[in-house]
């Protein structure tokens, strides 16, 4: 089979222009970046009020270093259900530069699933990250001037400043530095850090704002530390909301491409789910419901972080409904891997391997039914997957009562998901959809925090220092207690050690620290050593990227 690039190369995709009329839009509703790229104007969100498609939200088990295929399974089955007469679009989040030169390497999709133009939207695409990355530094560089001319008795006391600066890529160094040092021309000297920008709150607030006003009034409830009176303050205060919305307004726009089929994809907004709430913005998912019959959106990772902040979180912001049906994608390394195979061998076969892994999908199906949600088990094939492994997981599922279906969309785009989209298609028209969130607002945080825990982690008991319990109350006293929780853990495991594969029991979760996203609205939790600003590994995807003499980008994964 042809590598991600060869599939790409060999395929003519169609101008914009010719996919956004085929979608319903004139030429005057977006904004063309080159022949294949474009933004969309929100304010086609005013227009024909009470049309609405069916949503379809993607997750996954807890996956292998690499990922389990959410994004190409969700590019696929949006391809496989226009293959059967249906108007489906895609709604994607935005590649970071992290991964992409870290571990992981691209986000356009992999195989005949993909989406185009794959060097673009994975290197600087429509320019929306850095939007936020300059938004987000702004109000970092406002913060130490007001300090610089203040001095210790002025709005802000220096040693209580929470907010840092970002970068969107892997760099670890960065996690803890000081600034200001070499004499008073240089401000004040502090402690501080940088995070990678798809962890920033300007990251999920444009990912949660309704409009430009919604924008402004987020950007403005930005917490950023205290006075010397321990009296929050706000980006507001310092008159930065406005120039941060400045830097924004093209970024809220949606983007527009395609996939290798010509279905629509809109892709903005790139948060993760591992130290962040994980799905594109609601503007695009809004948009694709209005302009679409179904939509195909992903969160990130697992049903324990993306799936259930995609519920808790954006879901419960009243801008999106809950999904008419979820996918849950699952894979035969990972069952393997979870089944206790390690990482190097689990393309190997290995059918008791599989059923001792199941426990972990066991956890996420349960963790979908909690929800209430109709769902569907997605088996993404890879070519290592043998009959006997495959018929083994589809047995175990149908055990459980649940739908599955075989994707392989990877090796035949969209008519490899038929399967999968008539399944999914079964679930929305004839099981019962339950949906209900996981807690209610009033619901003390740490309480919050111990229902995650303990109905989706599948925890014993969670544990705290004290300064960490009395930092969360004290974000309750300032009257934030009605936010949501967004815990930031580990993506390998249920737990908070990565190392704690398939469905540990009776464990502890560590909760190591707390912070207020009041803009974005929600409190993030930090659990065991997850890092806000990952390094990049060993041997990192950007050795294998290299640019050709006809400017053929080579190497990108």
């Amino acid at each position: 089979m042809l590598d991600d690039m060869e599939i790409a190369e060999n395929v003519e995709i169609k101008p914009i222009l010719d996919v956004a009329t085929e979608l319903g839009l004139e030429a005057e509703d977006i904004e063309k970046y080159g022949k294949y790229k474009a933004k969309v104007s929100p304010s086609l969100l005013s227009r024909e009020e009470g049309k609405a498609g069916k949503l379809i939200m993607v997750t996954a088990m807890t996956p292998t270093p690499a990922g389990e295929g959410k994004t190409t399974t969700s590019i696929g089955l949006a391809d496989a259900l226009n293959r059967a007469g249906k108007k489906a679009v895609a709604a994607l989040r935005e590649p970071s530069l992290g991964p992409v030169f870290g571990m992981k390497g691209g986000a356009t999709g992999g195989g005949y699933a993909q989406v185009a133009p794959r060097e673009e939207i994975n290197l600087h695409f429509t320019g929306d990250i850095h939007a936020i990355t300059a938004a987000h530094n702004l109000l970092s560089a406002m913060v130490d001037n007001r300090l610089h001319f203040d001095g210790t008795c002025g709005l802000l006391d220096c040693r209580r400043v929470t907010w840092k600066r970002v970068m969107d890529m892997d760099d670890r160094v960065l996690r803890e530095v000081v600034i200001g040092i070499g004499g008073p021309l240089r401000g004040i000297a502090r402690e501080t850090g940088f995070d990678i920008t798809a962890a920033s709150e300007v990251m999920a607030i444009l990912c949660l704002s309704e409009d430009l006003v919604d924008l402004k009034k987020r950007l403005g409830n930005i917490f950023i530390g205290y006075s010397p009176d321990r009296k929050p303050v706000f980006a507001r205060e310092l008159k930065a909301d406005g120039a941060m919305t400045a830097l924004l307004k093209d970024a809220l726009k949606p983007n527009l491409v395609q996939t290798l089929e010509g279905t629509p994809a809109l892709i903005h907004g790139g948060p993760f789910a591992n130290i962040a709430h994980g799905t594109n913005s609601v503007l695009a998912t809004r948009l694709g419901l209005q302009l679409a019959d179904y939509v195909v959106t992903e969160s990130g990772f697992g049903s324990d972080l993306g799936a259930e902040k995609f519920f808790n979180i954006v879901v419960r912001t009243g801008h999106i409904p809950p999904p008419d049906a979820c996918v849950l994608v699952a894979t035969l390394r990972a069952l393997k891997l979870h089944g206790g195979v390690e990482l190097g061998k689990v393309d190997k076969e290995n059918v008791e391997a599989v059923d001792k892994g199941f426990k972990n999908l066991q956890k996420h199906m349960e963790n979908m039914k909690v929800f209430g949600v109709p769902f569907v088990v997605a088996i993404n094939r890879f070519p290592s997957d043998t009959k006997a492994e495959i018929e083994k997981v589809t047995e175990l599922c149908q055990k459980e009562k649940a739908r599955v279906a075989l994707s392989e969309v990877y090796s035949r785009g969209g008519k490899g998901g038929t399967d999968l989209a008539q399944e999914i298609l079964k679930a929305i028209e004839e099981d019962e959809n339950r949906f209900q969130l996981l807690y209610t607002s009033d619901m003390p945080l740490l309480e919050k925090i111990e229902t995650v825990a303990r109905k989706i982690y599948g925890a014993a008991s969670v544990a705290m220092e004290g300064k960490t319990r009395r930092k969360i109350r004290r974000i309750e006293r300032e009257g934030f207690g009605n936010l949501p929780v967004c815990i930031a853990k580990t993506q390998y495991s249920f737990s908070d050690d990565d190392e704690a594969l398939g469905r540990p029991k009776d464990f502890t979760l560590i909760v190591t620290d707390a912070s207020l996203s009041s803009g974005a609205g929600f409190v993030v939790v930090y659990c065991g050593d997850v890092m806000t600003m990952p390094g990049l590994p060993k041997i990192p995807s950007a050795e294998r990227i290299d640019v050709a003499a006809d400017e053929r980008i080579t190497g990108l994964s």
